[in-house]
């Protein structure tokens, strides 16, 4: 299978592309920079230098805010086609604090109350009434950028007033007390494959790697790896970082991380995090592949007018959800099995039936 990253190409990007040359039969790096969406009247191409992309198993597509809007077009093109992990909204929405919390919300995933002020005088309202300290974050910025700690209500409305001068929309966050640690869990799938706890350095109240934190591996509870696959569903990405803080409350979750560092948690806990990821990747891209020459076959069958024990014997892998089977659509399609239908289920080690009363 022919697959491809698609970046900036950071050092962690390229650690990803050195994994999955161990699982596919080719791997190519392509810079996102020099990557382009034609919209043409009802066709979309993706073009890469100048020429058309071509066609890959898996393209895992990864990349800074900056380039959310393309990211999210060139997901929507091509995910038909090739595996993507990430979906194409989740770009949008994973880059933009806002709709991240608002999305949590919706699943009811736990995390430090936010505001978003409409106006300067509802947001001097907030400053009046909430206690302090405050966080204060730009909706749009990683590795700890754009995040700003208030100890007072004068400190508060004075980062406010240079805010409202520069036109920048923010967020204000209550502050959770954790000693200047967060906690990063990282998701693949349905699975955390490795999670660290990340200290900040003194003097900085930020935990990230980036910004000076140093991290060590820790063991998560079943609530708080729940917590961090929750999370990664409620955006759609089936690869990122979720940071967590620990309260009183139990974890909190403060951010999901779609094109997160390997660095730090690779060196933290002794994992091979791009590895886990290349073979999610390859697995997946198997089935994706499968679900093709499953359709495709049918539909050879159907145009020839084949029926009957020929056309039922399907040979593909199984689609775990977690410890659910998924049956491919092409099984579905034949058996014509209805939401009211009642079935009796015959079953045996290595072997599964499913027959209509």
């Amino acid at each position: 299978m022919k697959s491809a990253v698609m970046s900036l190409g950071s050092k962690s990007s390229l650690m990803i592309v050195e994994a999955m040359k161990g699982y596919f039969d080719s791997v190519e790096k392509i810079d996102l920079r020099d990557v382009e969406v034609n919209l043409g009247a009802g066709k979309l191409e993706v073009m890469y230098e100048g020429k058309q992309l071509p066609q890959y198993s898996c393209i895992y597509a990864r990349g800074s805010f900056r380039y959310a809007p393309l990211l999210r077009s060139v997901t929507r093109t091509l995910y038909r086609s090739s595996y993507m992990p990430i979906r194409a909204e989740t770009f949008t929405l994973g880059h933009d604090k806002l709709l991240t919390h608002l999305a949590l919300q919706q699943f009811s995933i736990p995390m430090p109350t936010t505001y978003l002020a409409s106006s300067t005088r509802a947001a001097k309202k907030i400053l009046n009434e909430v206690n302090y300290p405050i966080v204060l974050k730009f909706p749009h910025g990683t590795q700890g950028k754009g995040v700003m700690f208030a100890e007072s209500f004068a400190a508060a409305s004075s980062m406010l007033d240079a805010l409202i001068a520069l036109k920048q929309p923010f967020l204000i966050q209550e502050y959770i007390e954790t000693g200047g640690v967060d906690v990063r869990a990282f998701v693949v799938g349905d699975k955390i494959v490795a999670s660290m706890k990340r200290k900040a350095v003194r003097g900085e109240m930020r935990a990230n790697i980036h910004a000076g934190g140093t991290g060590e591996s820790c063991t998560l509870d079943q609530n708080t790896k729940r917590i961090a696959v929750d999370t990664a569903i409620s955006i759609g990405a089936e690869v990122c970082a979720v940071d967590m803080l620990e309260s009183p409350k139990g974890p909190l979750v403060i951010e999901a991380n779609l094109s997160p560092g390997l660095q730090g948690i690779t060196k933290a806990t002794g994992i091979n995090v791009a590895d886990k990821i290349a073979k999610y990747l390859f697995e997946k891209s198997e089935i994706f592949s499968a679900r093709d020459r499953d359709e495709a076959t049918l539909k050879i069958f159907e145009d020839l007018g084949l029926s009957g024990e020929f056309a039922q014997q399907i040979i593909t892998n199984l689609d775990f959800r977690a410890s659910r089977i998924l049956l491919p659509k092409i099984v579905t399609d034949i058996a014509q099995f209805g939401e009211k239908d009642e079935v009796v289920l015959k079953v045996e080690k290595g072997k599964l039936s499913v027959e209509r009363i």
